[in-house]
């Protein structure tokens, strides 16, 4: 595993020998067809309209699509590809809303799609072993038929496979209680970009780099095996409808509800246009009368379920609800569902197009996102449903329109953009959960700084030297418009973290090396190479703690204990063991390692003195690579940790997601 790390992290080269490029694609594509088969290779001018489009807007037209029935299949194209220096895009079900999976630069579409065996289910250690071509809801039936779930559950989820499920990083209504996609993957099998196949996995030594692979969108590797954690089925779940006179009392409702520690299985809004669409075409049984209905389910043991739902539904009377319905049976239940889910058809039966925006702030701004996007539609004159995952402060904004008036297209994109930039001035993100792709990676200037964006190209260039693997994906082009950063840097550096960036520069500036040192509690180590160290005792603030957001900002070298006995006091707490340590020092050691299911960002300190912002104040964020992750059993080697963003819980909570 050593030497499998050593080679996936340096830096590949392959000599490709000189040939015109009609002549290497001619011959890549005799070498496909040798792969294939007859029929696994298609060409034809029906077959390559098919894999120019996705569920986004954008359209692309590939080379050649071929159907990979096995990894080895798929390592043989991908080693045929570079040998030709030919892109190379995975596809799965195509139902990707960024363009993530368009072939902006030609080549071969290598689809998944047959790869659909579910090879393992093991009840005693709680895994699934898949390949990438399961759709979500074939799993879900299987799990089901023997008393398990698995837990994400997109929109698209009798649709979309577990393989694109992995590169997007998908939600889903459930992920308010359970997480996102990463917090489900146990391990990974994966074609990386130099051909070779590896595997993954949580339990590895050193640096985390499983978490780098998903929500990657297939531009670092191309995952051929997934080990997914698969949870018991709850005791009981309940579901009910509640209709508001408004959105603005549907989210002050969601916020209490949560603040009373109240962690719902799914917490779902939706307006009135929404509503009014879904009830016309999936005849759910909506209030039409409504401005807006939450969509709550609970889940549990009996007694729990019992006692939040008395206590939901008297937050959501408080907040003038006039309709508190609970379905009565299973076949109700789903039904509801099938409004929500059918929300995205309904409304392209209102106009042609559907543009799907998919921003997030904290839960505690969703007012004020809600107020901005309002103003954009009134201004462009367009018409906006939305649909809330309320619990965790992503939105998804439904704009519908005709794209053969070009006019109101244009406007339409305008107005997409301007959404997002108003969830990045909230502290928001530009993308909950349906990716970046090409749609949105002009947008990521907007999110990240040019030391954060450099990083990723970094990373992408170290992994895929040759820019083969879905490119120009992700990473804003020099061709690209570069706006100026929106997103707004509220809490400054304390003095211990002032002290540390200038140390680093300094030494940088000199060619010295650091050694980080913590609080001690670890053993030490003779050094192997002259270094002087770099303490970080000096970074034990609590920089933030946003109590109706449930997150926390905090220095790197603040004791755990200490850490977890300030928040008891304000009535929150940590899931992490009362450890002696820091809480960098937990993470860059892996001493805990279910914290990785806690960070939702971190600003680190590059050995060269730049400084990198990863994640932030929101629960759900697929912008851009979760490099943070990475520095989860890294021991100090890749970059100095200032602070860290954490998921804190209220002290009256201790189920799923809380540890």
């Amino acid at each position: 595993m050593k030497q499998t790390k050593a080679r996936v992290f340096r830096t590949m080269k392959m000599v490709v020998s000189p040939s015109s490029k009609e002549g290497s694609r001619m011959a890549a594509l005799a070498n496909l067809r040798e792969v294939a088969g007859p029929d696994h290779l298609l060409t034809s001018d029906v077959d390559i309209l098919s894999y120019t489009y996705d569920a986004a807007l954008d359209r692309a037209r590939p080379e050649a699509i071929f159907i990979a029935r096995n990894a080895t299949q798929v390592q043989r194209v991908v080693q045929i590809c570079l040998k030709h220096r030919l892109p190379y895009v995975a596809r799965g079900a195509g139902t990707n809303l960024s363009g993530g999976c368009i072939p902006l630069k030609g080549g071969v579409i290598i689809s998944l799609a047959e790869m659909n065996r579910i090879l393992a289910i093991d009840t005693k250690d709680n895994f699934a072993l898949v390949e990438p071509g399961v759709v979500n809801f074939t799993l879900q039936k299987e799990l089901e038929k023997i008393g398990f779930f698995y837990a994400p559950d997109p929109a698209s989820y009798r649709a979309c496979t577990l393989g694109g499920n992995v590169a997007e990083n998908a939600g889903g209504p459930r992920c308010l209680k359970y997480g996102v996609t990463s917090n489900h993957v146990l391990a990974l099998e994966a074609v990386m970009p130099d051909g070779g196949l590896h595997r993954f996995g949580l339990e590895d030594p050193g640096p985390e780099f499983l978490s780098l692979l998903v929500g990657a969108e297939g531009t670092l590797g191309i995952v051929t095996k997934i080990w997914l954690k698969i949870l018991p089925a709850p005791q009981a779940i309940e579901t009910a409808l509640v209709a508001f006179p408004s959105v603005e009392d549907a989210l002050e409702a969601v916020s209490e509800i949560i603040a009373e520690g109240i962690i719902p299985r799914t917490l779902e809004a939706m307006d009135k246009i929404t509503v009014e669409a879904v009830e016309a075409y999936v005849h759910a049984g909506y209030p039409v009368e409504a401005g807006a209905v939450l969509l709550i389910e609970l889940d549990g043991a009996e007694t729990q379920i019992q006692k939040e739902s008395k206590a939901s539904e008297r937050i959501c009377k408080k907040h003038r609800a006039f309709e508190y319905r609970q379905a009565r049976d299973a076949v109700e239940r789903e039904k509801l569902w099938e409004g929500r889910r059918g929300a995205y058809a309904a409304l392209a039966r209102v106009a042609p197009n559907v543009l799907v925006e998919d921003g997030v702030v904290p839960r505690n701004r969703l007012s004020e996102v809600l107020k901005g996007i309002r103003e954009i539609a009134a201004k462009h004159g367009i018409r906006v449903a939305l649909l809330f995952h309320a619990g965790d402060g992503n939105l998804h904004p439904n704009i519908v329109f005709d794209e053969r008036n070009l006019v109101e297209t244009k406007k339409v994109k305008k107005a997409g953009y301007e959404i997002l930039k108003c969830c990045v001035s909230l502290e928001g993100s530009i993308s909950g959960e349906h990716g970046i792709g090409v749609d949105k990676r002009a947008a990521m200037s907007w999110l990240f700084n040019p030391p954060t964006l450099n990083l990723f190209r970094r990373l992408k260039k170290e992994l895929d030297p040759e820019g083969l693997a879905n490119p120009d994906k992700i990473i804003p082009l020099a061709s690209d418009q570069q706006p100026n950063i929106l997103r707004p840097y509220t809490k400054a550096w304390s003095t211990g973290a002032l002290q540390v960036i200038d140390t680093v520069r300094e030494r940088h500036a000199s060619k010295k090396t650091s050694r980080i040192v913590g609080l001690g509690t670890k053993v030490k180590v003779k050094p192997q190479i002259k270094e002087e160290s770099l303490s970080v005792k000096g970074l034990d603030q609590i920089l933030d703690l946003d109590e109706s957001n449930f997150t926390l900002l905090v220095e790197a070298g603040i004791p755990v204990r200490e850490l977890k006995e300030k928040l008891e006091k304000r009535g929150f707490h940590l899931p992490f063991p009362a450890m002696t340590g820091s809480l960098g020092g937990m993470i860059v050691t892996k001493a805990w390692p279910n914290i990785r299911d806690t960070i939702l960002g971190m600003r680190l300190l590059l050995s060269n003195g730049e400084l990198v912002e990863l994640g932030g104040k929101v629960v759900k964020n697929v912008a851009g690579y979760d490099a943070a992750k990475v520095l989860i059993g890294s021991w100090g080697s890749l970059a100095v940790i200032l602070d860290v963003t954490l998921k804190v819980f209220s002290t009256g909570y201790r189920g799923q997601g809380s540890g």
